[in-house]
């Protein structure tokens, strides 16, 4: 399993979002309840009550709150070594070997992501969700121009490119039975990263 982001809670809203986390790890977002997450919470459950008006409230808040530690991660703006930062993140996206949690954790995000097409609040925030995820692919890409790694491109086409294609791998990996056509994707991603972003 990856890094918990939970993992040093420092307050009680820290950590009910951290219970809400696992729960959806688990349960996905189909199942949970505010009783299910009170069981993943060492306090009282009724402490949930006091934060959260009720489940959707409580995974939006657990999404933003993931949102704001990857953005806070990744701000620099600047990158040492951004093929290999382009890779990593290439890979992180089309891993296969996920265990069960990640697996229903990614999951949930399909799920979540489908709900913006009627609930504003939740395309909104996944519209945040790109929005972030394009700005560090951009930063990576701008520094590979500028490093001489990567050729003189369109960072934010190649960003938007790069995102369709991963976002598309993601909901057919959490809503088909097999994935051994992933690799076939990777390689495919590889290639146009070879013709259009690398220097060599």
């Amino acid at each position: 399993m990856s890094e918990d982001p939970f993992a040093d809670t420092e307050t009680t809203q820290e950590e009910i979002l951290a219970a809400t986390y696992r729960a959806l790890c688990t349960e996905g977002y189909a199942d949970i309840t505010i009783k299910s997450i009170g069981e993943q919470f060492e306090k009282s459950p009724s402490l949930i009550y006091r934060h959260y008006e009720g489940k959707d409230d409580l995974v939006r808040s657990c999404l933003e709150y993931l949102l704001e530690g990857f953005e806070s991660q990744h701000t620099s703006g600047e990158f040492e070594k951004p093929r290999e930062e382009l890779d990593e993140f290439v890979t992180s996206m089309t891993a296969t070997d996920l265990d069960d949690e990640e697996r229903q954790f990614m999951a949930t995000l399909v799920a979540l992501r489908a709900r913006g097409v009627t609930d504003e609040e939740y395309r909104q925030l996944f519209t945040r969700s790109d929005a972030i995820l394009k700005s560090h692919l951009v930063s990576i890409i701008e520094s590979g121009i500028d490093t001489g790694e990567f050729q003189q491109c369109t960072p934010e086409s190649v960003a938007e490119t790069l995102l369709a294609i991963l976002s598309g791998v993601s909901t057919r990996q959490a809503t088909s039975m097999s994935d051994e056509w992933v690799t076939g994707v990777r390689s495919e991603v590889n290639e146009y990263l070879k013709l259009r972003v690398y220097a060599e």
